[in-house]
């Protein structure tokens, strides 16, 4: 009985180490690849012409959540035409150098 539940602890720790397994961005190339993103979330009070609403502040904004973001106008699960135009041009990579220098910055 003991070995079946340090069984189910090893299978454990390492399916989690596996999920958590991320490759961790480059924040000085994501720097460098978030000139393009200045433009419209890096403008106080911008809001965008066509529909009519507020442009996100991304500065600061939690990590996974700019990667889910990107990933999506990437797949085409979110839907913005100039969004989906950005990621488009991203790799993988990029994406999570992007979100780790965003997140990076202070709210």
């Amino acid at each position: 009985m003991i070995r079946l539940q340090l069984l189910g602890l090893t299978v454990a720790a390492a399916l989690l180490a596996t999920g958590s397994a991320h490759a961790a961005g480059d924040k000085a190339n994501g720097r460098k690849l978030v000139y393009t993103c200045n433009g419209c979330h890096g403008v106080a009070g911008y809001t965008n012409a066509y529909p009519d609403y507020p442009v996100p502040k991304i500065a600061g904004q939690n990590e996974q959540y700019i990667i889910n973001a990107l990933h999506g106008y990437k797949s085409g699960e979110r839907t913005h035409p100039t969004m989906m135009a950005q990621a488009q041009s991203l790799s993988d990579q990029d994406i999570d150098d992007i979100a780790a220098y965003l997140s990076s910055l202070a709210k």
